[in-house]
């Protein structure tokens, strides 16, 4: 089962969204603390609907706690600065996704703690910022999914 890490997310829709997206691909969702808002937050509620609680959905206190409980496994961070395009890498079954908070992306001393290759890019136009996080997360585990033949998928 796919792992999708949202380190320090600040916005609830898109957590909420992104929860629905995990509970209907069959992956698991962490998020590490700070968290932007509260897990009762009314925004996140009405974007993840009844998905939230079919969602497996993971709370970290930190970093290094969720990388600890993930230990053994394949992390990729997705990023603007990443080096590798996410498609041209063959996913795992259990490989792990991490993604940065919306508004500043994942710390230049997270991201460097990967390996080249498991430093992730979307291809976007020149000029472009970044994409919502929702739909990079969407973008990414879509692909894995497809790669691995959609588990449980029908």
């Amino acid at each position: 089962m796919l792992h999708i890490v949202l380190y320090e997310p600040e916005i609830p829709p898109n957590t909420g969204n992104i929860m629905r997206l995990a509970a209907n691909t069959g992956t698991r969702l962490h998020l590490v603390k700070p968290l932007g808002f509260t897990l009762r937050d009314k925004t996140l509620e009405r974007a993840g609907m009844d998905y939230r609680e079919r969602a497996a959905t993971h709370v970290h206190d930190s970093w290094a706690d969720c990388r600890s409980s993930l230990a053994g496994l394949a992390f990729y961070a997705v990023s603007t600065r990443g080096t590798q395009r996410y498609d041209d890498v063959r996913y795992g079954k259990d490989d792990v996704l991490v993604f940065g908070p919306e508004t500043r992306g994942l710390p230049e001393g997270v991201l460097a703690s990967f390996p080249a290759s498991h430093r992730l890019r979307i291809p976007m136009v020149s000029g472009s910022r970044s994409l919502n996080l929702s739909n990079a997360v969407t973008v990414v585990v879509y692909e894995a999914w497809r790669q691995l033949n959609f588990p449980q998928g029908n």
